[in-house]
């Protein structure tokens, strides 16, 4: 069987799939590996990287008529669909609920189809949770971009001109790229605070020496170690306590998401205009929906001199390490549905159960089948 890796079509995607250095693992599992020409050039993998690595590099049509299963970072389009043979894989971050019409034309293929942000939270699939792994990217890119934006330093400096301050952050949500963006800001130097709705998160904020924000609010812990989605008299609640710390804060790194469902808003606009002049407002979850309700996906949004950026696609920034990391989760995906060289789908393994959407025909997924029986669009 062959293993197909197309370039990404997605606009300012730079991620790849699967890099030189992974490909071994996939060819021990008796499979040829095929990829796009140039598929690795926006990640900084070069075509004879892959050959070395014994990858046969092709045309984008001719990897996917030729391939039985295809690895992607973006969902397939529609006209990528259409190249595939009946019964092809495909695996990648899909997101079924974004895109009916891509789900019925995977239907109408006979497509077998893999979302890896469905992974089950369960401790077989972690080396597979690409949500993880991007989300590590993400947590660390932001404290970055909003270092750079801060019209001021991070860390504490004694000079002889005087003192100044660290800057004050605050960390909204501490999963993986909350914590991730709590360690980094720390290694600026800047002060930190923390807040999740889950009490578990408390002792990792403090292992990373910042200080965990304790509200007079009921824990929300939800399936899996994320936060379940909270009810409306609770986020208001939560909004009125945390309005103080938003206000005081140089920097704001809100993170809060929780799979399938609208983000939460944390930090409101009139949170917002009570912020100093310079503060800066960094919103990892606005592709859905936003913690801040004034941020907007790939925009930086300039209100009474705060600057909010919102988050577009932030791991594609670091598309070498953010490919690796994914391909990674590829590789170990890839490892439970091939068997002796040929692609198997087996329904009793908890992990291709819970991600695939469609298979021979059918909407394997309830809450996508329901949608479509729903008549959403």
């Amino acid at each position: 069987m062959r293993l197909g890796i197309p370039s990404e079509t997605t606009p300012g995607e730079r991620r790849v799939a699967l890099v030189p250095s992974v490909v071994p693992k996939i060819s021990a599992l008796g499979v040829e590996v095929a990829m796009q020409a140039g598929a690795g050039a926006a990640s900084l993998f070069s075509d004879e990287a892959y050959t070395a690595a014994g990858v046969t590099l092709l045309d984008a049509p001719t990897v996917f008529r030729s391939s039985g299963l295809i690895c992607k970072v973006q969902p397939p389009t529609l006209e990528e669909v259409a190249l595939m043979n009946e019964g092809t894989g495909v695996v990648s971050y899909l997101q079924p609920a974004a895109d009916l019409a891509l789900i019925r034309s995977l239907v109408e293929r006979r497509i077998t189809a893999f979302s890896l942000d469905l992974l089950p939270r369960i401790t077989r699939s972690q080396s597979m949770d690409v949500l993880s792994s991007q989300a590590l990217v993400s947590g660390y890119k932001a404290v970055l971009i909003a270092a750079d934006k801060l019209p001021k330093f991070f860390p504490l400096y004694m000079t002889a001109a005087g003192t100044v301050p660290p800057a004050k952050v605050l960390v909204l949500g501490a999963g993986v790229a909350g914590l991730q963006a709590i360690a980094t800001a720390k290694r600026l130097g800047a002060t930190v605070r923390a807040y999740d709705v889950r009490t578990a998160a408390k002792t990792e904020v403090k292992s990373l020496g910042a200080v965990f924000v304790e509200l007079e609010l009921e824990a929300q812990e939800g399936e899996g170690g994320y936060a379940r989605e909270q009810s409306e008299d609770f986020l208001r609640r939560q909004r009125e306590l945390i309005g103080k710390e938003v206000a005081g804060a140089a920097v704001v790194i809100t993170t809060a998401a929780i799979p399938g469902r609208k983000a939460p808003v944390l930090v409101t606009e009139e949170m917002v205009r009570k912020m100093a002049l310079g503060s800066v407002i960094f919103d990892l979850a606005a592709e859905s929906g936003g913690n801040c309700e004034l941020s907007k996906p790939g925009e930086t949004v300039e209100v009474g001199g705060v600057s909010i950026i919102g988050a577009k696609n932030l791991p594609s920034s670091m598309p070498l390490h953010a490919s690796f990391l994914y391909s990674k989760n590829i590789a170990e995906f890839v490892g439970i549905v091939v068997k002796d060289g040929q692609f198997e789908v087996n329904f009793d393994d908890e992990i291709i159960a819970g991600t695939c959407v469609t298979h021979e025909g059918e909407v394997r997924h309830g809450p996508t089948r329901d949608l479509l029986e729903g008549g959403a669009q």
